[in-house]
């Protein structure tokens, strides 16, 4: 690697070590020479001059944080010296003027997705099954255990072939470690599916629907009609108990109230009407295969672009995400949007420091205000229970250079590119405009991608820089890699690989157009994304508690 350091910004004094530096090395930067009084792991900062005690630090052209003692050119930031602090933000207006993409080339450029009666284009096909309360889990459990092996959806794991080495071995009285287990891939083997037009069968099995109180009943309730209506979504089929908070006929008014059309079908069973949960089984099983039958008549057909809803999340982040992953990312996002496609762009608390930027790009007053108004809620939420934005960035963020929130925020806001925001969305609501979207979630990795699909996305990309085996039930998520190390110890979750732009081999650009290319193939289902080849499903639904 050529480069040693980075400065991201004329602003900022503090570089950005591309590669571990060691003490007493002079680092020459426009004219300056700084000799590091410590060793200076990758992916750590630096700071370029001397500080005294309540001095700003900026990163991105940011405020990120105040020195809490006086510090040296040289010194590596760290929680012993920094800590977290962000602009104050208002709304005034601002004329934002973005420089859209060259997009010509994509002009004609199409993908190969599944159309729905309301004009919208799934990037899958699947069969959705609901609980309305965690009472229906179990049953919920025997039948996925049941369609996903009979169906041939059912990931077959290399650990029974491992486990069943083990217990030859204990048997013959041999060495456990003569039992060996394959590093390769695993997955469901897509050609022994009966229904070859259905991409996967999935359960969104949760611990709501009763208990708790009312507004999480009801938050809920809005949150599976989102999935129910999701365009990725052929046909649903939801268990009932029937004395639970969640009742039915709110379920079904949320489901009209989000989409006044919606025509797919719906198969409800409630357990206390039925004679017996063999009955309730397998009644469920025989009329969700009808469903599937029809539903397995629907092919994938040429749609623009535009039809695409994007998704972008940051989790397991490092100090490269903000610099190689985030920004492709963002590249990309900026090209669907002047191709006329969605974005959404969530975590709230991760957009701690960077409000007054997002604010003066959101084109409407009103959602800017919204924006404000959601952001000040959230964060004296998360105050009230001695809590705080600040406290965001995990001990592997902090570990690996994200010393405070307001410089993970920075680069993490970084994957939505710099299109203008056309609205702001509350947790559920569905994104009904095209362009770049902000949509109100927690940070946490499962409760944002949760909410990124309840808000439409059709494909979510993922950046991380330690490594996140993480997916979505309903909406095929890609894993984006900030560094090579990584790309290549986790390759059996990763899809993209950014490290070449901290190498110096690619640029934004480039690595942002070769983003893209995977979207359309993955949304075409030429590739299969890690995460759904392993049925990682993940679902949690926000109570809107506070989490971060």
């Amino acid at each position: 690697m050529s480069q040693k350091i980075l400065s991201i910004h004329p602003d900022d004094n503090v570089l950005v070590a591309l590669q571990d530096l060691p003490a007493d090395e002079l680092i020459q930067f426009e004219g300056i020479n700084i000799l590091l009084k410590e060793t200076i792991p990758a992916k750590h900062k630096f700071y370029l001059q001397n500080l005294s005690m309540g001095s700003s630090v900026k990163m991105y052209g940011l405020l990120v944080g105040k020195v809490t003692k006086d510090v040296l050119a040289g010194e590596r930031l760290s929680v012993n010296n920094l800590h977290h602090a962000a602009e104050p933000y208002v709304f005034k207006p601002y004329n934002y003027q973005w420089h859209a993409p060259d997009v010509a080339k994509y002009a004609n450029s199409t993908f190969l997705g599944y159309q729905r009666a309301d004009g919208k284009v799934g990037t899958a096909n699947y069969w959705l099954f609901i609980p309305t309360v965690f009472c229906e889990n179990r049953n919920l459990e025997i039948i996925k255990e049941t369609l996903h092996s009979e169906l041939g959806y059912a990931v077959t794991h290399q650990y029974k072939q491992y486990t069943r080495q083990l217990v030859t071995a204990f048997k013959e009285g041999k060495p456990l470690s003569a039992a060996k287990v394959s590093l390769l891939p695993t997955g469901a083997d897509i050609h022994s599916r009966v229904f070859k037009n259905i991409d996967g069968i999935k359960f969104l099995t949760h611990q709501g629907g009763c208990g708790g109180t009312r507004e999480d009943a009801a938050v809920l309730s809005k949150l599976l009609a989102a999935y129910a209506d999701h365009p990725n979504v052929a046909g649903i089929t939801v268990l009932s108990l029937g004395c639970q908070n969640l009742q039915l006929a709110d379920f079904k008014q949320d489901i009209l109230q989000r989409n006044s059309q919606f025509n797919k079908p719906l198969y409800i069973f409630e357990q206390q009407q039925s004679k017996s949960e063999p009955e309730l089984i397998s009644e469920a099983i025989q009329q969700t295969f009808e469903g599937l039958k029809v539903a397995n008549e629907l092919t994938r057909t040429p749609a623009p672009l535009s039809k695409l809803t994007l998704g972008v999340k940051c989790g397991g982040s490092d100090g490269f995400s903000g610099i190689s992953a985030n920004p492709a990312v963002g590249y990309c996002a900026d090209l669907l949007v002047a191709l006329g496609g969605t974005v959404l762009l969530a975590e709230f608390p991760e957009l701690c420091g960077v409000e007054q930027e997002l604010i003066n790009r959101t084109i409407d007053a009103g959602a800017a205000n919204k924006f404000i108004d959601l952001m000040q809620r959230y964060s004296r939420s998360a105050v009230n229970v001695g809590s705080g934005f600040h406290m965001n960035p995990s001990p592997g963020n902090i570990k690996d250079g994200l010393i405070t929130d307001a410089i993970k925020s920075a680069g993490a806001a970084k994957k939505g590119g710099n299109a203008p925001i056309v609205d702001v969305l509350d947790y559920t609501e569905p994104a009904t405009k095209k362009g770049l979207n902000l949509v109100c979630t927690p940070g946490n990795d499962v409760e944002a991608t949760t909410g990124k699909a309840a808000a439409g996305a059709t494909l979510i990309l993922f950046t991380t820089g330690l490594g996140t085996p993480t997916g979505n039930p309903v909406c095929p998520t890609i894993k984006v890699s900030s560094n090579s190390t990584l790309a290549k110890r986790m390759a059996d979750i990763i899809d993209i690989d950014t490290g070449s732009v901290i190498d110096g081999l690619k640029t934004i650009p480039e690595m942002g157009e070769e983003i893209l290319a995977y979207c359309i193939k993955a949304a075409s289902g030429e590739v299969i994304p890690k995460a759904v080849l392993l049925n990682q499903d993940d679902f949690i639904p926000w109570k809107r508690g506070v989490s971060l």
